[in-house]
């Protein structure tokens, strides 16, 4: 399997964030792609691919303009501002702070602060003088490993930093600004592909993802992730959140349980491998989030190394052309291992 890799992820590299009303050292990493790529080279998984350029044409396909001319600018204006350091958002337009009626986006402040508040979700989600490089060249990792897909490949591993599935048409958060698996599915129908189901294993909810495709039927959306009653977002995940319109039952969702294990987690997936299969799709596109892991840091499931490659094993089962987008996973010194298990164990059963 070829891993694309871009060292533009280096770019952005935070200082802080605010999670569980403490300012601690951000957990989204450059080390979090060091160390799966090092694990990627030992393995001898396969050859490693320098991206291709796509420019915006791919983004603005799934995000809004103004979202994408924001992230753009936002460093510069957050220097114009007289500050130097991480630019976090500190006020958001709750509706209290609306015209009751009004239609969100049809007023936006001009200082950098009110932009923050109306496109971030968190303020866990730092935005620094190389996040448009990064964030941009994150989007090259996975349009090229969809590229390779669509002219044959049977899978790639896009191994993109930062991650994207938190990000939604036109807002950020949860340490991802563009969506890059949803921008990658999104390349699939464009190419020609007639059904895409994007498979998220994370441990929060793809809430972007689920936004973006929300009201369609040609991309099918699964996330398997911890209860939003007790994890972030929060706002969205729950079982019964379906889709709308054209999309009504093309979305999918199995909140589990903090402490779930891998017989509970097997259980959700084979359930979420059953409905692609139903689906019939073209294409599959796993946002492949590690968090899931027994001692990742900010997160509750009990997920083994080994468990990692019976993943890949399950997945591989579907017998579909796969594009891998490498999402979240914060226990930094395990994740090669752990991501490396889910692609090995894919090849060895495909």
């Amino acid at each position: 399997m070829r891993t694309v890799y871009s060292e533009d992820h280096r770019q952005h590299d935070a200082n802080m964030e605010l999670i569980e009303g403490k300012l601690v050292k951000a957990h989204e990493m450059p080390r979090r792609a060091d160390i799966v790529l090092d694990r990627v080279r030992h393995q001898k998984l396969g050859e490693i691919v320098t991206p291709q350029r796509f420019g915006l044409a791919p983004i603005l396909r799934v995000h809004d303009e103004g979202f994408v001319t924001f992230l753009r600018d936002a460093w510069n204006d957050w220097l114009k501002s007289g500050r130097d350091f991480d630019a976090l958002p500190h006020v958001w337009p709750v509706p209290g702070l609306t015209v009751p009626g009004r239609k969100r986006g049809s007023r936006i402040s001009k200082s950098i602060d009110g932009k923050m508040g109306h496109y971030a979700i968190d303020a866990g989600t730092p935005i620094t003088a190389g996040t448009w490089t990064a964030i941009t060249g994150a989007v090259d990792v996975a349009m090229t490993g969809q590229k390779l897909v669509a002219s044959g490949e049977r899978a790639v591993f896009a191994l993109c930093r930062p991650p994207g599935h938190h990000a939604g048409s036109d807002f950020y958060g949860g340490y991802c600004f563009f969506n890059n698996a949803a921008i990658a599915a999104q390349a699939f129908l464009d190419a020609g592909a007639k059904r895409v189901a994007i498979l998220d294993v994370d441990y929060h909810h793809g809430n972007g993802t689920q936004e973006i495709f929300y009201s369609r039927d040609d991309v099918l959306t699964i996330s398997l992730h911890s209860d939003p009653d007790q994890e972030f977002p929060y706002y969205l995940g729950y079982a019964d959140e379906i889709g709308q319109g054209a999309g009504e039952g093309y979305h999918l969702n199995l909140p589990l349980p903090w402490g779930t294990a891998w017989a509970s987690y097997e259980a959700a997936l084979q359930q979420a491998m059953a409905r692609i299969r139903q689906y019939g799709p073209d294409v599959l596109v796993v946002s492949l989030g590690l968090d899931t892991f027994e001692h990742d840091p900010i997160s509750r499931f009990k997920l083994t190394h080994d468990d990692y490659l019976r993943m890949g094993e399950v997945i591989a089962k579907a017998d579909l052309p796969t594009l891998f987008v490498f999402e979240g996973g914060y226990a930094v010194e395990a994740l090669g291992v752990n991501t490396v298990n889910v692609l090995s164990g894919f090849d060895q059963a495909a």
